[in-house]
């Protein structure tokens, strides 16, 4: 094979493995993106995208040796719209697609703290999706983490009630 031809050729490759699974993302319908631009929609309200994103998720990556990679995070302020529990619930189970499993919704009584954590498992690694309503402010967060570095880290911090204790005989 010439030369010439193999550069276009390895460019050609290149494009369809960046385009091919952005597109496949795109029109699969759910995740990140379509969960804020629900929020948005339903709530008439503006998720402010927090700048050089990509570049802190590289640090925390290289910084926690691949424990935590893909961090994707927006806020929604003066978020002063009613927000039913259930609704939000549906809609965003709905809007992440298939594959991710609820782990934690916590409703406050008068419904103006929300929290909701989803996962679902992406290859050797989890994603979470956390979306958290606490009085005029929205937060909503996807990451990609190594269970088994996180349970390392958790590990560290977990206290056994007779290890400080000695033993009589």
């Amino acid at each position: 094979m010439s030369r010439h031809l193999l550069i276009p050729l390895a460019c050609a490759l290149l494009c369809v493995a960046i385009v091919v699974p952005w597109i496949a993302h795109a029109a699969g319908g759910g995740g990140f993106d379509p969960v804020v631009r629900a929020i948005e929609q339903r709530y008439q309200v503006h998720a402010t995208r927090i700048p050089f994103m990509a570049l802190a998720s590289l640090v925390a990556n290289r910084a926690t040796h691949g424990g935590v990679g893909g961090v994707r995070i927006v806020e929604f302020e003066h978020f002063d719209k009613a927000v039913d529990g259930e609704e939000l619930n549906r809609m965003v189970e709905e809007k992440l697609g298939q594959g991710w499993e609820r782990m934690i919704r916590e409703t406050s009584r008068h419904g103006n703290e929300q929290s909701l954590i989803f996962a679902r498992p992406n290859g050797s690694r989890m994603g979470l999706f956390i979306l958290d309503l606490d009085g005029n402010e929205m937060d909503v967060v996807e990451v990609s983490v190594d269970p088994d570095h996180l349970k390392e880290t958790i590990g560290k911090y977990d206290h056994h009630a007779g290890d400080d204790s000695q033993e009589s005989n």
